[in-house]
């Protein structure tokens, strides 16, 4: 242990640290962030004359507390050496010093520093087990009424659920910066809503997906073939279509990709899509002849941008008549660009349409074909109707940005 310093020092962030087990009292918490549980440390550790720096992630955290870190060494360019944990695992210290800081930094609700001496004062190393066993004792202390003694209760107990649920999550191989969120989104009902179906993590909690979801329910003795596998895996399957730009799949694709993602067989696959249908999780639709399924979320989406679309294209033109024969030798001659069948189709269509969606890959002209419709609308008659030349070249600018990314509407 007394070597890693002197080897972390010649590392940086973007080296991969040596997994070690640190393990230490909390002397301060430099920094603690409630909605993520990210934390700094001044950590007295077993085997370290001096303070070490502790980075990580804790639920709840409070100085005097013994912690049992694991991670590695990084030297940070900004704040130096530090020990970088990936799972923090809390507990109540034992030193009569310990006790009474622990006590007195508010992490318990109803006892500050003057209230912690005193407790410590009357009842030792034993007030632990006073507050858990028999609080009535508290109202012995000077100053502390059946109201006070209600609330160290309860913020006693409100303490060791959080630990134990941390100590659940770390048990299936949860981090702590995973295990931090997964209690902020479900509180007290985090053991309950993951050993009843651990998928709904992918669902509810952003940045873990199926994958991180499966390898939890794995640990916690899920099956492969377990239905709420199954199911979720088929939410799973179109997420991984989406990455590819589909919003839904042809029924029989859909059933092919899941059995491949989530090897089980494709009467299962079956079973679990039409769950999923009658669950609203997915939905079924036809495109032309074909039947398929969508994500609900990404099929309202589209329908609603559809709807629209078509809303919007019922509308009277914005400007008058233009005579496209006459403006496409215009803007050829005005850029002395050629233009192609296809662009010269779509700037046709778009002088007498009030709204067009243009797509295509890049390098095929959607620029081009952008900036000569926008060029064409600036001149003649519509003068008084578009925007006044500054503004359209950042139009220009703009839909330059946009089309590299494959459309523009």
């Amino acid at each position: 242990m007394g070597l890693a310093p002197r080897t972390a020092r010649r590392m940086t962030r973007t080296d991969t640290p040596r997994t070690e087990v640190l393990a230490g009292l909390v002397e301060r918490v430099t920094f603690h962030n409630a909605e993520n549980g990210f934390c700094v440390l001044r950590v007295k550790a077993r085997g370290h004359r001096d303070p070490v720096t502790t980075a990580g992630h804790a639920a709840m955290i409070s100085a005097a507390e013994w912690i049992t870190a694991c991670g590695g060494w990084i030297n940070d360019r900004s704040h130096g050496l530090q020990f970088k944990a990936q799972f923090v695992r809390t507990c109540a210290p034992s030193s009569i010093d310990g006790i009474e800081k622990y006590l007195g930094s508010g992490m318990i609700r109803g006892i500050g520093p003057v209230y912690a001496k005193r407790m410590i004062r009357m009842f030792g190393k034993d007030v632990f087990d006073i507050i858990e066993a028999a609080p009535e004792r508290l109202r012995a202390v000077e100053g502390i009424g059946p109201k006070r003694a209600d609330k160290i209760t309860c913020g006693w107990a409100d303490q060791k659920v959080i630990r134990e649920i941390m100590v659940f999550l770390h048990k299936h191989g949860v981090g702590t910066a995973r295990a931090v969120r997964i209690f902020k989104t479900y509180g007290t009902d985090a053991v309950q809503v993951m050993s009843e179906n651990p998928y709904r993590l992918a669902k509810d909690i952003r940045g873990i997906g199926f994958r991180t979801a499966d390898m939890i329910a794995e640990k916690l003795g899920v099956g492969k073939t377990a239905m709420i596998r199954v199911q979720a895996g088929i939410s799973y399957a179109l997420s991984e279509a989406m990455g590819d730009g589909h919003c839904g799949l042809p029924r029989q694709d859909l059933a092919g990709l899941a059995a491949k993602l989530l090897e089980v067989p494709s009467d299962l696959i079956e079973t679990a899509m039409q769950e999923e249908l009658q669950e609203g999780t997915v939905i079924a639709d036809r495109v032309g002849e074909t039947d398929c399924v969508f994500l609900a979320g990404l099929y309202h989406a589209e329908k609603g941008m559809a709807q629209q679309i078509s809303r919007i294209g019922k509308g009277c033109l914005p400007w008058p008549e233009i005579d496209a024969d006459k403006a496409l030798p215009w803007i050829e001659r005005k850029t002395g660009l050629s233009l192609a069948t296809g662009q010269a189709d779509a700037i046709r269509l778009a002088l007498a349409s009030k709204i067009m969606v243009i797509t295509g890959g890049p390098g095929v002209g959607k620029t081009t074909t952008v900036n000569s419709i926008l060029r064409i609308l600036s001149v003649g008659n519509c003068s008084a109707i578009t925007p006044p030349w500054q503004n359209l070249i950042h139009i220009l600018h703009v839909s330059k940005r946009s089309t590299r990314y494959g459309g523009v509407v």
